[in-house]
């Protein structure tokens, strides 16, 4: 399999639930692999098993994708507490200085539920959103029930409305390109209307 198969949703389910798993642990929790398929590998997956093309029962595939969310989320958390303990110790440069913690924190304390729940449905995002949550040492306890709770709305939502528009439309696959391009489109809009809100939000903070 090749990077471009790693793109493509239809190409993972056709790997199995093994490799599906794997791809959302990865996407969720390793900070270079962000590029990976998130929102509409889920909504494939609900939509194929929907329509009998992916044989596993939507229990386990629900129980399988939630697991690895979460438990991807909470590796990136971790990974960003060693990360943080490394960069308040590096040296400042052009690309980094110490005030960014100290805005990313200010964030955090302000609107870390909306960042972790509603970022579960922004690629990059979900992806980053953890790993800084472990920089700016976030209480663990407080991540965890936010990490679950945005993982299970996550994961049940687009598994579920895959698979119920793949049970009662299945010859909504034909339109399965389409719907893919939607879901870069949108989310992309929001991505880059929620960077510009960050930015304004933090830039008075000291």
């Amino acid at each position: 399999m090749n990077i471009t198969d790693l793109l493509s949703s239809e190409q993972i389910i056709r790997g199995g639930l093994l490799l599906i798993t794997l791809i959302v642990f990865l996407e969720n929790g390793v900070f270079f692999c962000f590029f990976l398929p998130g929102d509409y590998l889920l909504f494939s997956a609900g939509l194929f098993c929907g329509t009998g093309d992916f044989n596993v029962s939507i229990y386990i595939l629900l129980l399988c994708v939630w697991a690895a969310a979460v438990g991807g989320s909470a590796l990136g958390y971790f990974t960003g507490i060693l990360l943080g303990d490394k960069l308040m110790k590096a040296k400042e440069s052009l690309f980094f200085k110490r005030e960014y913690i100290v805005k990313t924190r200010y964030y955090y304390i302000k609107y870390a539920g909306n960042t972790l729940i509603i970022g579960r449905f922004l690629p990059i995002v979900r992806t980053f959103a953890p790993l800084l949550a472990g920089i700016i040492k976030m209480d663990a306890r407080r991540f965890m029930f936010f990490n679950v709770l945005g993982g299970t709305i996550w994961v049940f939502v687009l598994i579920l409305g895959g698979f119920y528009l793949g049970q009662k439309f299945p010859q909504i696959l034909n339109y399965l390109e389409y719907i893919i391009f939607g879901f870069v489109g949108l989310t992309s809009i929001v991505v880059i209307r929620g960077l510009f809100t960050a930015k304004k939000s933090t830039k008075n903070v000291g």
